[in-house]
């Protein structure tokens, strides 16, 4: 939780991105290793790029461009040269997910229940296809499904349960799948089966030629949330899927049979960030506040390190660093060995905000239970201080990230 404090009496309520422009069969969360150069000290903004509403969204970069979507309900494509806006697209809800890109058609998830296909280069709408309707879970649904294109076909979830297969050529249905509530988690597909979570509870596993179940797994639950809603996306390694749920635990489920191998519990909070890198699991706790490195077949952990706040979207890799964000505006480069933090990048919202709430050691003020007082409000603060729940894109010489306080940064080495 955000604070613990009986004063309170709220609710443990918390809230994954993808690096690659279009989420495939082998690398749903699963990255393998692209050798990109260390970013050994701390990078200096390039450009700036700011709407007026928070972004969730992580930049997709697609020939010198950059495609993100915002709360303000509107698709940006930057230039990455110099951040200059190309063209937008408007749709009617927001924009919580990341675009799907393939050759000259990108797919995006508009936030208000329909999928469009637009082309990349002009803007041009070329199809929509229309679900039952999206909705939010509670204010710490932070995200939406990401589709996922694997043979022609774009997966997705949506707010009305369903986990959706349609067409890329023409949007046409080719099978859906009803769970018992809302699906914002991003799919990953391995084996000929597709792999997600719903705020039911149940991951499931489906053919994802037919739709048909092979299994579902039910989470354990916890008191604060007895439904155990599966809100973190799944990661695919050797045979098993690494998912994290509300109940304080993330899974290692069997693909074939749906047990479960292994299972790290938290107490004080979501384990949602969980991705494989070089052979690798690596984990980030939100209201533990702790970053893990662990083996993904059983668990045990090469290391575990405090992070000073809340860990959300997932991480970016290099040589021999990693790249992730935590919801206070801090982007930090980290060592993939041991965990140690070789610098952090500060937002400015962060620098200019921050002893509104926290000591010079990021910890809370003495008198913060009179300045915040809902979980509600922690949000809000988050994004008032520039918090990062993007996974960051990272190239060469460049790191490209968005953050709540609604700018898209670019930072060169």
């Amino acid at each position: 939780m955000r604070l613990i404090k009986s004063e309170f009496n709220i609710k443990i309520i918390l809230g994954l991105i993808i690096l690659i422009s279009c989420l495939s069969a082998s690398n749903s969360f699963s990255q393998t290793p692209n050798y990109i150069s260390d970013f050994n000290e701390t990078p200096q903004i390039k450009w700036e790029f700011k709407i007026s509403l928070p972004i969730y969204a992580s930049p997709i970069i697609n020939e010198n461009m950059v495609y993100i979507g915002g709360l303000d309900s509107i698709l940006h494509v930057i230039d990455i040269n110099n951040g200059k806006e190309k063209w937008n697209f408007k749709t009617k809800g927001e924009i919580r997910s990341n675009v799907c890109i393939n050759e000259n058609i990108l797919y995006l998830n508009g936030g208000d229940g329909i999928i469009y296909a637009i082309n990349k280069i002009s803007g041009k709408l070329i199809w929509t296809f229309k679900t039952k309707g999206e909705r939010k879970y509670d204010f710490a649904d932070y995200f939406h499904s990401t589709p996922v294109l694997f043979n022609e076909v774009l997966y997705f979830g949506s707010g009305d349960g369903k986990l959706y297969a349609i067409s890329t050529k023409n949007g046409d249905l080719k099978w859906t799948y009803q769970t018992g509530d809302i699906i914002h988690t991003t799919a990953a597909i391995d084996n000929n089966k597709i792999f997600f979570g719903s705020f039911d509870g149940n991951v499931y596993a489906l053919n994802v030629l037919n739709g048909e179940l092979i299994w579902k797994f039910k989470t354990v639950g916890h008191r604060y949330f007895p439904k155990g809603e599966v809100q973190g996306s799944p990661s695919v390694f050797n045979n098993m899927i690494f998912i994290g749920a509300r109940d304080y635990n993330v899974y290692a489920i069997d693909q074939n049979k749906g047990y479960c191998h292994w299972n790290k519990s938290f107490t004080r909070g979501w384990g949602l960030n969980n991705n494989i890198y070089d052979s690798v699991l690596y984990i980030g706790s939100a209201d533990e506040r702790v970053l893990i490195a662990a083996n993904p077949n059983t668990g045990n952990e090469f290391w575990n390190v405090k992070m000073e706040f809340l860990v959300f979207g997932n991480n970016a890799y290099s040589d021999s660093l990693m790249y992730l964000g935590t919801t206070i505006g801090k982007l930090h480069g980290i060592s993939r060995k041991n965990g140690e933090k070789v610098w952090s990048f500060e937002t400015d919202s962060y620098k200019n905000m921050r002893f509104n709430y926290f000591k010079p050691d990021d910890s809370y003020r003495n008198d913060i239970y009179s300045i915040i007082k809902s979980n509600e409000q922690f949000l809000e603060v988050e994004c008032e201080l520039g918090g990062i729940f993007s996974t960051p894109y990272i190239s060469d010489d460049i790191i490209i990230f968005s953050s709540t306080n609604g700018k898209v940064y670019c930072l060169k080495k």
